[in-house]
């Protein structure tokens, strides 16, 4: 339960104009993913939910440890490189399971098979709004 610890935490809006689908960083992390096969891409639109902690949730399969880390790696690297932002927090790249890398806006889950069968996200925020990205 430690790694959803983020996900219960609320941060407050600072009055920064609220993300679209066609941002730049919403697009960045997408391509980034990929980029590096990330495989059933899913991104939920919450921001109609008013418990919800971000705009969006994106969330992705890799088949491996070393590919959790690698799609995690090369999605921050990118989005630094393209529109220089840094992650406010990102956690789970060292056991490879679970990489949650939060953007404020959009928080970004590299799962495994395994983890994602697991924590059901897509089910728990079932009310919002999905989009399958290939």
């Amino acid at each position: 339960m430690e790694q959803l610890s983020i996900l219960t935490t609320r941060r407050k809006r600072t009055g920064a104009a609220r993300l679209t689908r066609n941002s730049k960083l919403f697009k960045t992390i997408i391509n980034a993913i990929q980029e590096k096969k990330g495989e059933k891409i899913v991104s939920l639109d919450l921001r109609k939910i008013p418990e919800a902690v971000a705009d969006f949730f994106i969330i992705c399969e890799a088949g491996s440890s070393v590919q959790v880390k690698a799609i995690a790696d090369h999605m921050e690297y990118q989005v630094k490189k393209v529109i220089d932002e840094i992650p406010y927090k990102s956690e789970g790249q060292q056991v490879g399971r679970w990489a949650l890398i939060d953007y404020v806006t959009v928080v970004v889950h590299v799962m495994q098979p395994e983890a994602r069968s697991f924590y059901k996200l897509e089910e728990m925020w079932s009310d919002a709004p999905s989009e399958e990205h290939h």
